[in-house]
């Protein structure tokens, strides 16, 4: 079993994505430190910021520079949440970018996805159906 999750995005800077974040969350971080701010998501997730530059400090050289990887998509950030609507205009107030307005999505989702000012995909979503897991 997996204990607590912490999803961990690698940041330009780590003043401005704390901000952005905060905006977004409409909270404070739990914890804002030099090289870590972490926000306290639902049921013990976290969601850390890390500066790029202290990333190849700490795994080493050979790990690609993820600054050369800014803005290009790899994955996503998918947060349930209950108002998606709020969550993503306020991320549209905060400086990211619209992808794709909020719809119900094929899999039966509603979902809004937007660009964070560092490149990572976001989506805010809510279930249209009850989770039968």
């Amino acid at each position: 079993m997996i204990g607590q999750a912490e999803f961990i995005l690698y940041v330009g800077g780590q003043a401005a994505a704390t901000a952005f974040w905060g905006q977004v969350l409409n909270r404070s971080p739990s914890l804002d430190v030099p090289g870590m701010a972490e926000f306290a998501l639902r049921d013990g997730a976290l969601l850390g910021l890390m500066p790029e530059e202290g990333i190849r400090d700490l795994l080493g050289t050979a790990l690609p520079d993820p600054a050369r990887a800014r803005g290009i998509p790899r994955g996503e950030l998918y947060l349930l949440v209950d108002d998606p609507a709020a969550y993503h205009s306020r991320a549209l107030a905060a400086g990211a970018r619209e992808l794709s307005p909020l719809s119900i999505r094929s899999w039966g989702d509603k979902v809004a996805y937007s660009l964070d000012p560092d490149g990572h995909v976001i989506a805010f979503a809510s279930r249209t159906q009850p989770d039968v897991n």
